[in-house]
């Protein structure tokens, strides 16, 4: 069996050894033979780690002492909560069931056991929940309420303008690197690469919106960012030695901008203009939305997203069915009946 690396174990602390080879097993196959990317093994790791712990409380030393009543007991006790937990939402509990699930299929494979005790485990059914894409006029809003004059507006501006400009995943921006940026300004043709899911790569053009912002905040936003920051002794080491740090997006401490801090910079902009539940996935559904209201094929709105299967993108072709669906029904003159009299 192939052991992972580089893992931090300390949330394995009281699981019985083999149930901790157990996970670390099939978290290195996750990660080495599938390719997961490192946050999508970090989550399998989060919800795998409290099963094996709720196992742990129960007795239960290797894989092959679980039992099928233990694991439906699990499932009840992410519905309802327990005294460290509290309940978790329907898709929170489909993906960790789905997670438990493969981890036993995983033990069946390598022998750990002869029967799989999630065999009759149902994953909860979750109704189709179509993304909330903003309006036109409210994306416009948003990106216009930046003020360009500060390093933090010109920064946040830039992040904001990418974001809604490229479709991009948060988690894929704050990665990025200067470099990454500087040639695709140098090279129109190029694109922008950006790393995604299962460390696949894609290019991304760059509108003129998003062109602009990252020009004007890498001449002045994020040097004097840097400046700052190393005049209060918090400027971040690179890896050479040298002083500064490859990454696009800094902090004020001169450190790569993080996903919680990308999310709150859209939180502040976005009250700031008077929108309310605005996430980085908005301007990602946005963006695709969009593209497809203005005639964008859908394949290329795949590539665009990074979605391994067109099915994933269908989804926001229903958004834009029921976006057509509600301006006929208030628009069209004969959409829905407004007297009780029938019509002669």
């Amino acid at each position: 069996m192939v052991r992972s690396s580089g893992v931090d174990t300390s949330l394995d602390a009281g699981i019985p050894r083999p149930l901790r080879r157990w996970l670390e097993n099939y978290l290195a196959q996750l990660s080495v033979e599938r390719g997961l990317s490192e946050n999508t093994v970090k989550a399998y790791r989060r919800d795998l780690t409290r099963y094996l712990g709720y196992l742990a409380a129960l007795g239960v030393e290797r894989p092959e002492g679980v039992t099928a009543e233990a694991v439906q007991q699990y499932e009840h006790t992410l519905v309802s909560g327990d005294e460290a937990h509290r309940p978790l939402a329907p898709a929170s509990v489909a993906r960790a069931v789905v997670a438990v699930r493969n981890l036993h299929a995983f033990a069946l494979a390598e022998g750990m056991g002869e029967n799989n005790p999630t065999a009759t485990l149902a994953v909860p059914k979750l109704g189709r929940k179509l993304p909330k894409a903003l309006a036109i006029p409210e994306v416009q809003a948003l990106l216009d309420g930046v003020e360009r004059e500060t390093p933090l507006g010109l920064r946040d501006g830039a992040l904001l303008e990418l974001l809604y400009g490229t479709g991009m995943r948060v988690s894929e921006a704050v990665n990025l690197n200067v470099d990454d940026v500087t040639r695709a300004l140098a090279d129109t043709e190029l694109g922008l690469r950006v790393i995604g899911k299962g460390d696949k790569q894609r290019l991304l053009p760059l509108g003129s919106y998003a062109r602009s912002a990252l020009e004007a905040y890498l001449i002045r936003g994020r040097p004097a960012l840097l400046e700052a920051a190393a005049q209060t002794k918090t400027y971040k080491t690179a890896p050479t030695g040298r002083k500064g740090t490859p990454a696009l997006f800094v902090n004020i401490r001169g450190a790569r901008l993080s996903r919680q801090s990308a999310w709150e910079v859209l939180q502040t902009r976005a009250a700031a203009v008077g929108l309310k539940q605005v996430t980085p996935h908005s301007l990602r559904h946005s963006f695709a939305t969009h593209l497809l209201d203005g005639g964008a094929d859908i394949r290329v709105v795949q590539e665009l997203l990074g979605h391994a299967s067109v099915t994933t993108t269908q989804i926001y072709t229903l958004v834009t069915v029921e976006q057509l669906r509600e301006v006929y029904a208030a628009s069209h003159p004969r959409a829905r009946r407004t007297s009780l009299t029938p019509p002669s």
